[in-house]
């Protein structure tokens, strides 16, 4: 039994007071906002004691989230006994959580600018049983990089040996302990600058910038005046089309800029290294991440191109995980945010030897090709109908959408496919962006087959198989193949027993 405790580190109090903080930084902003200036110009000294009820309540919240970052910090303590990590924390509330760590599937290594200059990590221990998505099983907020490394030296011989030696701070780690915890890690992969570049010129990021400008913006809908807004708008008009689309430009490219050096940021250094285990991915310049994702938690494997990256042959790698998630929301696993596809194959086949990575497509019939724009037209031609009637004769022009579509469902056609080995089901379709899912047989959960009267006539039906991937499952879908195909990859997915005894 362990009688030694561990604590955080004591910069974990401020980054629990910075976590709440940030947590209420609009209502602060809004609160102080109104009362900070109102009623004509009238300010918070003017309004005498009455006007400092705002601070004071602002300020009793903050020491009120100081001293609770303080509890949290001094309270919670872990250890290691029989085989689990122990965790202890709370004041009037005393939880604890044993975790065995031959059931710990992860640890995840966040280094932010307040840890890295101290040499502190902070870890979050992911297990089967993760509960809420996003959401690890125990995060230790801040501790030195030495007693991580202690932790998954503990897990790893745990695993190995189905119980956990006691090893005390200073006291030497035995040799077979040792042997476990020295694992060949191999790095296959490494984003170079350029990848880097093209990554964050092509991520898409101009719309979450503008998104998240728009979400600060509301926050502060009743402090906008929106008439003196609307009368700057109009006169700013009156200068010329010309000037406004300018403009718009600029604020356009100042998004994008903004976007490309968040995704630089966020994938600088991106790199992928392996064991026999796990596969671990690091990236991040001021906020430098680290996650590993066991091979047997991984279901799935998904290759994205959107049009452009398609047209250059790029293309991005996602990791269908059970349960796992690179950040604090339900974010998926990127093995390749982006490397040319002729590349990726090579590193694929070395990481998952048993899986198929070029197969043979099995395409959508030629007869299938009106069904991926029919149902368009329902509720294309009305609003084509309408727009040419009232705005005739530019309404007119509303009549173009037809023909995109068209291509758009005809290029949707040609991609859609499926292929079969006996261990493995692919499946390539296409959104806007072109999807090719890998799934090995015995990681689906579920394969359905849909069938519409329309589609009953043509002989023709859609095949979807799901897989577990982060809390809610991952699925692919290809529409309108052959009805024997579908029944093809029915008779493929159904269990071996259940043929033997037809």
């Amino acid at each position: 039994m362990s009688e030694m405790r561990y604590k955080l580190h004591p910069i974990s109090a401020f980054l629990n007071f910075i976590k709440g903080l940030r947590e209420l930084i609009f209502p602060f902003i809004i609160i102080f906002g109104v009362n900070l200036f109102r009623g004509g110009g009238e300010s918070i000294a003017d309004r005498g004691w009455q006007g400092l009820i705002p601070v004071l309540i602002g300020g009793v919240v903050l020491i009120f989230m100081l001293i609770s970052g303080l509890i949290k910090w001094h309270r919670f303590v872990y250890w290691f006994e029989e085989g689990e990590l122990r965790i202890e924390y709370g004041l009037f509330v005393k939880k604890k959580r044993y975790i065995p760590f031959e059931r710990i599937q992860s640890l995840d290594y966040t280094e932010g600018i307040f840890h890295r200059p101290l040499g502190l990590v902070k870890v979050k221990v992911e297990t089967a049983g993760t509960g809420k998505i996003g959401q690890a099983d125990v995060e230790l907020t801040a501790i030195p990089r030495e007693d991580a490394e202690r932790i998954e030296k503990k897990m790893e011989y745990a695993k190995r040996h189905n119980w956990e030696p006691i090893l005390e701070a200073g006291e030497a780690v035995t040799e077979e302990v040792a042997e476990v915890s020295v694992k060949a890690v191999k790095t296959v992969y490494r984003m170079s600058l350029k990848e880097l570049i093209i990554l964050a010129t092509t991520s898409g990021g101009i719309g979450v910038v503008i998104s998240a400008v728009a979400v600060f913006l509301s926050q502060f809908s009743d402090l906008i005046p929106y008439d003196a807004i609307y009368q700057e708008v109009i006169l700013f008009l009156r200068f010329g089309y010309l000037i406004v689309a300018l403009t718009i430009f600029l604020i356009l490219l100042l998004a994008w800029v903004i976007s490309i050096i968040l995704a630089i940021f966020a994938n600088y250094q991106f790199t992928i290294s392996t064991d026999e285990d796990h596969i671990y991915i690091s990236r991040g310049l001021l906020e430098k991440k680290k996650v590993s994702v066991p091979f047997k938690r991984i279901q799935g494997i998904q290759i994205s191109q959107n049009p452009l990256r398609e047209w250059f042959g790029y293309a991005t790698v996602t990791v269908e995980s059970a349960g796992g998630t690179l950040g604090d929301k339900d974010e998926k696993i990127r093995l390749f945010p982006l490397a040319r596809k002729t590349a990726i194959f090579p590193i694929l086949s070395e990481l998952f030897p048993d899986m198929e990575w070029e197969p043979v497509m099995k395409k959508a019939p030629k007869r299938s090709v009106h069904f991926f724009y029919r149902l368009d037209f329902f509720w294309m031609i009305p609003v084509a109908g309408l727009v040419s009637y009232f705005f005739y004769p530019y309404g007119l022009f509303s009549l173009l959408i037809f023909p995109i579509v068209i291509l758009f469902a005809v290029w949707q056609h040609r991609t859609a496919g499926y292929a079969l080995t006996r261990k493995q089901l692919t499946m390539e379709f296409r959104t806007v962006s072109k999807h090719a899912f890998f799934m090995m047989k015995k990681r689906i959960q579920a394969i359905e087959v849909t069938q519409s009267y329309f589609q009953r006539r043509k002989n023709l039906a859609s095949i979807q198989a799901t897989i577990k991937s982060g809390m809610l499952g991952a699925a692919a879908r290809v529409d309108h193949m052959e009805e024997q195909d579908a029944s093809e990859v029915l008779a493929w997915y159904e269990p071996s027993d259940s043929k033997a005894a037809k």
